[in-house]
């Protein structure tokens, strides 16, 4: 079995919003990918990003400055 690691997750109302957070991240070299929503966390889409913690700073300064619409920001264990 593999071993939980802290992450950020970022939740989405849409799947558009999901898109645009890939498009945006991957365009800054971002780290993080998309992952199916976690069962701990509700999300209307399904998708969330997941990143690595120490990124929370970078990701949040990328959503305000590209008007991404997040949905929320957790700090879990996956």
């Amino acid at each position: 079995m593999r071993e939980k690691t802290k992450k950020l997750v970022v939740t989405f109302r849409t799947t558009a919003g999901a898109m645009a957070m890939e498009k945006a991240c991957k365009a800054e070299a971002v780290p993080g990918r998309l992952i199916p929503v976690p069962r701990a966390i509700t999300a209307g889409c399904g998708m969330c990003w997941a990143a690595p913690p120490d990124s929370r700073d970078i990701i949040e300064n990328l959503v305000i400055r590209e008007h991404l619409d997040v949905d929320g920001l957790y700090d879990i264990l996956l």
